[in-house]
């Protein structure tokens, strides 16, 4: 059986004893029914990886020694920050869980006018919880060791107006620009994906303001959140980690 890898959200080193969270105990204990001399892998957020024994094994604990740790650096060059603005249901634990394995560190949900979910208070909560944690089981399923953080909800506009250094692109079906004519040396890169209807005719004059570059990914017109997969591919090829 493959060696399961499991986030753990406190800082972890060698020769310690830790008990694991309750996800993740009950995905060890209750769903796996490892027990103790089993072998984990554990991450904690910090780039390395940590090789872990099953000390004690419940259904309500599980207890486990870090036995070695190591550097393990699977980031992309390329930093990368996704704005998506929310689609439905499934679409959007989709989008997130598939930009984490593409190498995305950030990732806002956005409010635009044509925007089909409208979340507030409790429900909202809940679901930035959701989608956080799908960010990291996507990790764990993918080998990364760092954990890129999905942010608060903002409207459309605060997110284009903030200013971090990353060169901004803006998805357009008539842009004469494309990813593959962005200079190679860019390094920080803010990705813009509307919604299902579009960003409107306002919105796309206002990233302009904001000094978006508008990119035309090619021919046909795809689903938000094919774009948004398809987008984050071709900034990797061009400016990041794969080839």
């Amino acid at each position: 059986m493959r060696i399961p890898r499991i986030y753990h959200p406190e800082p972890l080193k060698t020769n310690m004893t830790i008990s694991l969270g309750d996800d993740a105990t009950n995905h060890v204990g209750r769903v796996l029914r490892m027990t103790a001399g089993q072998k984990l892998e554990l991450f904690d957020g910090s780039n390395q990886t940590f090789d872990a024994e099953i000390t004690e094994a419940t259904k309500k604990n599980v207890y486990v020694r870090i036995v070695d740790s190591r550097i393990d650096d699977r980031e992309s060059p390329l930093d990368l920050h996704l704005g998506q603005v929310m689609s439905r249901g499934e679409k959007m634990e989709f989008t997130i869980q598939k930009s984490v394995e593409l190498g995305v560190n950030i990732i806002t949900p956005l409010l635009s006018e044509r925007c089909g979910v409208r979340l507030e208070g409790e429900r909202l909560a809940k679901k930035l919880q959701q989608w956080q944690k799908i960010a990291i089981a996507a990790c764990e399923q993918c080998g990364r060791n760092r954990i890129p953080e999905v942010r608060p909800v903002q409207t459309l506009e605060d997110w284009c107006a903030e200013d971090d250094g990353a060169f901004k692109v803006n998805l357009h079906p008539r842009a004469t620009e494309s990813i593959n004519t962005l200079p190679t040396e860019l390094k920080k890169v803010r990705l813009l994906i509307g919604p299902e209807g579009g960003l409107s005719a306002d919105e796309i004059a206002m990233t302009a303001n904001y000094q978006f570059t508008d990119i035309l990914l090619g021919p046909r017109v795809l689903r938000t959140e094919t774009t948004a997969l398809t987008a984050i591919t071709a900034l990797q090829v061009r400016l990041g980690d794969l080839g």
